[in-house]
């Protein structure tokens, strides 16, 4: 692995009317790695991603992307950086008066850092879609798609510009066990195709056990066991938010022996 520093929290307090929603947080994640960030609700798990790219300012602490402190980082300077990193938000959150097309080359079309020429945006877009089996869709609206449908054009639409860093927020929440094993298994796919470093927030623990023990073979376009004992994928780690604070960070095998109370049961409960 790289020894490039991708993500780094230094002790970051995020609060709402001066209630904490993250508190004295820090972490750091370099290029090529993977992080599952676990939590029950309101554990703070979707700040830690709105603050990672500067959509929330740290109260306390500071937040380095790409080496470079974001904490007080001025909008303009921050668009720029921000190019670098794609986003899943929560069920997808597609533009619903723009067609399938619209919404992936989105950031192609409207990230100027990006120079990406205008007579390849289609192709890139098309390329995007495919890659998640959707080709077909480029005309139709997010309306006339299911919710793991539109799940799948996010994840096009978070990829489509090749960012060194993935952001997915909760991409299995509200879907059927089949689809949303389909969802982690493209995000797997992204993840190996391009070596993005990735950062997933999730409440369903299984999730982060595919993202930890699979890895895609292109080959046979599939995803395999990383090992026939199980370990884990190299550059996996967990986090695990309770009320605001983290009270884990390990890797997989670490995680299962927690006998932390609240560990186990988050665990058991998924």
């Amino acid at each position: 692995m790289s020894t490039e520093s991708v993500l780094r929290f230094d002790r970051v307090t995020v609060a709402f009317a001066g209630v904490p929603a993250i508190e004295d947080v820090s972490f750091e994640i370099r290029a090529g790695e993977s992080r599952i960030i676990l939590g029950a609700a309101a554990s703070g798990k979707t700040v830690i991603l709105k603050t990672a790219i500067g959509l929330l300012r740290p109260d306390a602490g500071r937040v380095f992307l790409f080496g470079k402190d974001i904490s007080t980082m001025r909008e303009r300077e921050l668009f720029n950086v921000r190019a670098r990193v794609g986003m899943l938000f929560q069920e997808g959150a597609l533009f619903d008066s723009l067609t399938i097309e619209e919404n992936v080359a989105y950031g192609l079309v409207n990230q100027k850092t990006l120079q990406c020429p205008e007579d390849e945006v289609r192709s890139r877009v098309e390329e995007a879609l495919t890659f998640v089996e959707l080709g077909h869709t480029l005309e139709k609206f997010p309306s006339e798609l299911s919710g793991g449908m539109r799940r799948r054009v996010g994840i096009a639409r978070a990829n489509v510009t090749e960012p060194a860093l993935v952001l997915y927020d909760s991409p299995t929440a509200g879907l059927d066990p089949i689809t949303a094993n389909n969802i982690m298994a493209l995000i797997v796919k992204e993840r190996d195709v391009r070596n993005a470093t990735t950062v997933m927030v999730t409440q369903r623990f299984q999730d982060g056990m595919i993202m930890s023990k699979y890895h895609y073979n292109p080959r046979t376009e599939s995803l395999e066991l990383a090992s026939l004992e199980g370990a884990a994928v190299q550059g996996i780690g967990f986090l695990v938010m309770r009320e605001g604070r983290l009270v884990f960070e390990g890797t997989q095998e670490e995680l299962q022996k927690s006998t932390d109370p609240y560990i186990s049961r988050f665990i058991m409960r998924n």
